[in-house]
């Protein structure tokens, strides 16, 4: 069931925050709420890719994935408005992103504890990073991290112990607001 949403100005809801934090079904809910189509970071990495982080990982190494995730946000931000974006984790640590989330849309910041992420986050092939000590990589990433989200955010909504309805209808009354 769609919503009316205001024909906000740029009309491209970015959704950052650490693997975990709910991106991807935040904006698939949101999605289904306005009508837009929704880009999952996932998909797009694989468009500017070719492969999964993990196995640009496996065959590359961690730069190579830094640019292949800029690309894969370069797309997000070129799509046509309206749309919902979610972004990949670490595209925030490179500086000429961050400016591009800045300027081309609206940015939500999903947040949630260390301990929340790494328990959503496992299980999931493409995420490489938590195969030896999730919660710690959680907890030294969102340190390096969070004031970095922070910098760009219009919006930061915790997600920890929300149901991903109520999440959707906090940033539907923002993006109302806007």
């Amino acid at each position: 069931m769609s919503v009316n949403v205001p024909d906000v100005q740029h009309c491209r809801v970015l959704l950052i925050g650490m693997m975990g934090s709910g991106k991807t079904t935040i904006g698939r809910l949101l999605s289904e709420r306005t009508g837009w189509p929704y880009h999952d970071n996932d998909d797009l990495l694989r468009a500017a890719a070719g492969r999964s982080a993990r196995e640009v990982l496996e065959h590359e190494d961690l730069a190579t994935l830094r640019r292949a995730e800029a690309d894969a946000t370069a797309r997000a931000i070129r799509m046509p408005a309206p749309c919902i974006a979610g972004i990949a984790a670490g595209v925030i640590l490179d500086a000429a992103s961050r400016e591009a989330l800045r300027r081309t849309g609206l940015v939500v910041w999903l947040r949630a504890e260390p301990e929340s992420l790494a328990a959503r986050a496992l299980g999931g092939p493409h995420r490489p990073w938590l195969d030896a000590d999730p919660q710690g990589w959680m907890r030294a990433a969102a340190a390096e991290r969070d004031p970095l989200y922070a910098s760009v955010a219009g919006m930061s909504v915790r997600t920890d112990d929300r149901r991903p309805g109520a999440t959707v209808n906090q940033i539907l009354a923002w993006l109302a607001a806007v």
